[in-house]
């Protein structure tokens, strides 16, 4: 099975969960999901994301000047994203669950 459609189809679960954590600017959101696994994480598929999310009311940005290069726009999460974060988390779990119970069924250890 291809990764990829698999981030996509959780990549707005995941954004808002390292957001939560952290806030962050695109380039770092996207290395912290490499880091911890989705190495196959387009860099404009977050983007789109970290600005879907922000124009869905569910993340707050503030830009701070860096030294190194053009400010950085930096995301955290607010109120409506923590939302949003538990209701897929809650949904995620509910599904890799029924998969690891149909997989765990068919004699397939997972």
């Amino acid at each position: 099975m291809d990764g990829t459609q698999l981030v996509k189809g959780v990549l707005d679960l995941a954004v808002l969960a390292v957001v939560a954590r952290e806030d962050g600017y695109g380039y770092d959101v996207v290395r912290r999901l490499r880091d911890a696994g989705l190495e196959e994480v387009g860099d404009a598929s977050v983007y789109g994301t970290l600005r879907r999310l922000y124009a869905a009311g569910a993340l707050t940005s503030y830009v701070v000047p860096s030294e190194e290069g053009p400010h950085r726009k930096y995301y955290g999460i607010n109120a409506e994203g923590r939302h949003m974060l538990e209701t897929q988390a809650k949904t995620w779990s509910g599904f890799a669950a029924t998969m690891d119970g149909l997989v765990a069924g068919a004699g397939v250890a997972s």
